[in-house]
């Protein structure tokens, strides 16, 4: 069965031209044209991934990110006209796990969707019956879950992506440049500071006290870390 994606624009002719081309590549495609239709259709239905326009009526992408934020890790990739930094920072502030700037190439749209399902969906056989154990925090490989004290915690896809890495190589310091290179892909045209908007983010939920951070470490002038 092909993937199932929501697109979230108002502008009715690159929904069009999105869903043609995705549909090209045997994936499920359902439109919303607003910001309250796109919040009722991430709750009513599963999404293998939602491409979310910031600017949209009703409700702006960002805060239909951050809604759908509080009951599930779909991957979001923003869309935006806007090019300055603040508003990708924005998105990824808001639980984004991507962006691309507008006007886009269509290639790039459907590269970026393909990169991130590669990641949340190969698991090896090996993995699947794996739990990881540190501590308090119990990390299931397979079903990318992870749990502080038998309560689970809420993560996006790339914040999960982080700590399973951090998590398996337990004490080796990655640079921000290398983070960025192995979660988000080497083709990625972000800065690092999509890494320390993410590792903050991340310490929030799992960390009693983000500020003196029991799990993911920084080690200052080199990089992030993970011990429990």
């Amino acid at each position: 069965m092909g993937k199932k994606i929501l697109v979230v624009d108002d502008e009715k002719l690159i929904v069009k031209g999105i869903r043609f081309s995705l549909e090209q590549e045997g994936m499920e495609v359902e439109a919303a044209y607003d910001g309250e239709e796109a919040l009722e259709k991430a709750k009513e239905k599963e999404y293998d991934i939602i491409l979310l326009d910031i600017m949209l009526p009703k409700l702006d992408g960002l805060q239909v990110c951050q809604q759908i934020r509080e009951f599930s890790t779909v991957p979001i990739i923003m869309l935006t006209a806007k090019g300055d930094d603040m508003d990708k920072i924005m998105g990824l502030e808001y639980g984004a796990d991507d962006y691309i700037t507008k006007p886009f190439n269509i290639l790039e749209v459907k590269a970026r969707i393909k990169a991130i399902m590669r990641r949340t969906s190969l698991v090896s056989e090996k993995e699947k019956e794996a739990v990881l154990e540190a501590g308090t925090m119990k990390v299931e490989l397979a079903e990318r879950r992870v749990y502080i004290e038998e309560k689970e915690m809420n993560l996006t896809s790339k914040e999960y992506d982080l700590l399973e890495l951090l998590v398996k190589n337990t004490n080796h310091v990655y640079s921000r440049e290398k983070l960025l290179h192995l979660v988000w892909g080497a083709d990625y045209p972000g800065d690092v500071r999509t890494v320390d908007v993410h590792i903050r983010r991340l310490r929030e939920k799992i960390e009693k006290n983000p500020s003196e951070p029991k799990f993911v470490h920084t080690k200052w002038g080199v990089g992030y870390y993970f011990r429990a």
